[in-house]
């Protein structure tokens, strides 16, 4: 197959190719831009690999930097774009189911293509826009099939997270995932668990957030690879819950955080902050995940107040408030809008007072009154019961002091 009209992603790094063939190496774009570009997706990285051995790679080009050059990768810089090439390899033994012990290069593209993880990612494709494809993987893109490069079942023991990709890959291209494959992937999924979280993580993000992320996890349920990751053993009930509580068809979830909320609400956790530590996220993401997780749950207790859109935060409520839509809850979506209408303060840097204020007016020396002051008067702004004008809190402030 040959490609008619290269995208200018391609067209723009074709010089690149251009250069190491003139020095006489093979050089082809491979990996997930060929895929997408035969899917007719939007193209992310465009990666290159080549013949050359890095030290041939750096001696071509004016502008490099060594950004994995013992995998055979080096970045290069051109004009205003950069550039990752990477020397055809073989992989030696995994040792720990996620990287080889050491790569050997090697001057034959076929060889590389080998140690591809699934037949929609090992092609190559050349300056003249003809596609390599040494694994049917045409075939399968046709098919919407994710299938393993050669046996599933080594595929899968060399490098565990492969599991992981293929049920993101089955959520973002809305693709089945080949029999063996899958049978191969619950034969292993044990293997998960020597995988970082940090690397799970990011598989299962980017699943919960894809455009068939119904698909991604009703195969993520059905393969039980659940029973291998942090906090999600023997949750089958949970998991399922969520693809049954969310009415729509057309629902997507916004933002990881959003994502991650809506998964601990049908977990039932009692703590967001102590289930997430476990996946060692940023305090920010469990900051903003725990936010929207409290924003629904106080809309199933009681309707929300202007103090709880002070404490959390209109994104949080917006966010919720997709989640409560998406499971057709009776809800008043005008409700929001009014209570942000009604906020006084956005948070405590707008109070029309400060502790230097409070000293001076009221000549005393710092200490706890005042971090306590502050925080009566910020409850009563909130809450509408004090202006917020610094006459109003200073007259506020002298009868609490008065009544010390």
């Amino acid at each position: 197959m040959r490609l008619e009209n290269m995208p200018v992603e391609f067209q723009q790094a074709l010089p690149l190719i251009n250069t190491l063939k003139e020095a006489g190496y093979e050089a082809y774009f491979v990996g997930g831009s060929v895929r997408d570009v035969l899917l007719k997706r939007r193209i992310h990285d465009v990666d290159i690999a080549t013949s050359a051995y890095p030290e041939e790679v750096k001696a071509i080009f004016e502008k490099t930097i060594d950004i994995g050059i013992e995998h055979g990768t080096v970045l290069v810089l051109a004009e205003d774009s950069q550039y990752e090439i990477t020397t055809f390899r073989t992989e030696d033994v995994y040792v720990d189911y996620r990287r080889p012990s050491g790569v050997t290069f090697v001057r034959r593209l076929e060889e590389d293509l080998l140690r591809r993880d699934f037949t929609i990612n090992a092609f190559a494709l050349a300056e003249d826009g003809q596609i390599i494809d040494n694994f049917d993987g045409l075939t399968d893109l046709e098919n919407k099939l994710i299938r393993a490069v050669g046996v599933a079942d080594e595929r899968f023991n060399e490098d565990a997270l492969r599991i992981m990709r293929a049920l993101r890959f089955s959520a973002s291209l809305d693709f089945d995932i080949e029999e063996k494959t899958f049978e191969a992937m619950k034969v292993h999924a044990s293997l998960l668990e020597k995988i970082s979280i940090e690397r799970s993580f990011i598989e299962l993000d980017k699943l919960l957030t894809s455009d068939y992320w119904r698909k991604g996890l009703r195969n993520f349920i059905d393969s039980k690879v659940y029973n291998h990751l942090t906090g999600l053993v023997g949750k089958e009930v949970q998991l399922e819950n969520i693809l049954k509580n969310i009415k729509s068809d057309y629902f997507w979830f916004t933002t990881s955080e959003q994502a991650w909320a809506y998964l601990l609400i049908n977990l039932e956790v009692e703590n967001c902050k102590d289930f997430l530590k476990k996946w060692n996220v940023s305090n920010e993401f469990t900051k903003k995940v725990t936010n929207i997780y409290e924003a629904y749950k106080i809309a199933l207790e009681r309707v929300w107040e202007v103090k709880d859109l002070y404490k959390y935060g209109f994104d949080a409520f917006m966010y919720a408030e997709g989640l409560l839509e998406a499971e057709e809850r009776d809800i008043d979506t005008s409700l929001l809008p009014q209570l942000t209408m009604k906020l006084p303060i956005k948070s405590k840097s707008e109070l029309n007072i400060n502790g230097q204020v409070l000293m001076n007016h009221f000549n005393r020396q710092g200490g706890i009154w005042i971090g306590q002051i502050i925080s009566e008067v910020e409850e009563l702004v909130v809450n509408g019961q004090l202006e917020n004008n610094q006459e109003a809190i200073l007259e506020y402030v002298e009868k609490e002091l008065k009544e010390e």
